[in-house]
């Protein structure tokens, strides 16, 4: 048997930012066509409506694109390239998969999600279909299309029945988001937002839909362990390396050794030029921005402490008096390594972007060159936010504050480049 590739944490951590688009700098000017390749390079965008800084989508884009209008986004989702579904959470995933995610959700995903949709349906039957009727004749809808009239509301366990059902509609695959407005989602029947389901396609076996999204993991990680390959899709069971073996032996996945790990590593084949700069020290990380809580390089807890020794919680669900770092706390991603963490608000009306609290890594000092580049980071993210003024309150250590301040300083008197 030959001897497997071998490769070094850096060399590994390289790789990994390189597939998901987060190795070096964007192009000076974003494009539509860069959007939409970025979501395809990840597979999935997750959603999530916390806007204490930027909404996660916007800003999972902005890490990769640079500055770009946020409207790009509700365009390529309105223009059918991309569509909603359940996937690892609530994400956008490219109009190409659209067959794939309806297989899987109907017959094998088991999301929290897709269960609560299918007790719902069940129980609710008579009323889905009365709406799926209503939509049918009338046209796309959204929540705010129904007025509630028990004075109740506010919150997601709040929801109008009608909220309810689209979104168990929309779980079932029945309607689709056909747009948002606002960020609200715009339901229809799935058919109109996607014509192509309504021709005959051949069936998809569930064991083939499994592999193809153990295939589109790997891709989209990089290099990444047989345990952490379920969570990106929230396939089931966990994975174990006699699980690979098939595709290892078919060419599909190449099995490697990353220095240090006492778990085998893989690549999938589309990688495998990736693969090549990284053993070969061609991989150069040159990228420095400012990560969402929802990017998938800190989905899994367990891979970012092994990748990046990241420990990584996310605390804007966890009571205020228990949290550690803050409420919306955005990794640092600086050249290849995450070096701390701030915790950020967005201060629209008085254009303030406040850094509450910037923590470095633990046992870490900044460099010069490391302070000077998170500085443009955040000024640029502020920038792009409409909050051109940043305010740090805290750092810790508390000397890492001045020299910071000094190069924000730096690059607003000279206007950092977006």
């Amino acid at each position: 048997m030959a001897k497997a590739t071998s490769l070094t944490l850096a060399q590994a951590r390289l790789l990994h930012l390189a597939a998901q688009g987060l190795l070096t700098r964007p192009e000076k000017t974003a494009t539509r066509a860069a959007l939409r390749q970025s979501i395809a390079r990840m597979q999935l965008l997750q959603i999530d409506t916390i806007h204490v800084v930027s909404r996660s989508p916007y800003l999972v884009l902005h890490s990769r694109l640079g500055h770009y209008p946020r409207e790009w986004l509700e365009e390529t989702l309105a223009a059918g390239h991309v569509f909603e579904t359940w996937a690892h959470e609530a994400c956008f995933a490219p109009m190409p998969d659209l067959h794939l995610h309806r297989t899987y959700n109907a017959a094998t995903r088991r999301h929290w999600g897709l269960a609560n949709a299918e007790r719902h349906a069940k129980s609710h039957r008579k009323q889905l279909d009365q709406l799926l009727a209503h939509v049918r004749d009338n046209g796309p809808v959204k929540s705010s299309d129904f007025e509630r009239t028990d004075g109740g509301g506010g919150a997601w366990w709040g929801w109008k029945d009608e909220k309810r059902w689209l979104e168990t509609l929309f779980a079932q695959g029945e309607l689709m988001v056909v747009r948002r407005e606002n960020f609200h989602r715009v339901y229809d029947i799935a058919e109109r937002v996607a014509p192509q389901l309504a021709q005959a396609s051949s069936a998809w076996a569930a064991e083939t839909v499994h592999t193809h999204f153990i295939e589109k993991a790997i891709a989209a990680l990089g290099v990444t362990q047989a345990r952490w390959i379920n969570d990106y899709f929230r396939q089931k069971p966990r994975l174990k390396d006699a699980d690979l073996d098939a595709l290892v032996a078919s060419g599909a996945v190449v099995r490697v050794q990353v220095e240090g790990w006492d778990a085998p590593a893989y690549v999938h084949a589309s990688n495998k030029a990736l693969l090549g700069k990284a053993r070969t020290n061609k991989l150069e990380a040159s990228h420095t921005c400012l990560l969402s809580p929802f990017d998938p390089v800190v989905w899994d807890r367990e891979r970012g402490s092994t990748l990046f020794d990241f420990d990584y919680r996310l605390e804007c669900y966890t009571p205020e008096e228990k949290r550690i770092y803050g409420y919306f706390v955005l990794p640092i991603l600086c050249r290849g390594e995450l070096i701390g963490r701030l915790d950020a608000k967005a201060h629209r009306a008085d254009g303030v972007f406040e850094v509450r609290a910037l923590h470095a890594q633990p046992g870490t000092v900044w460099s010069e060159g490391q302070i000077m580049d998170v500085a443009q980071a955040i000024v640029q993210s502020a920038v792009w936010h409409g909050t051109p003024s940043v305010r740090i309150t805290r750092t810790q250590p508390a000397k890492l504050a001045a020299p910071l301040r000094r190069a924000i300083k730096t690059f607003q008197l000279e206007g950092s480049s977006l």
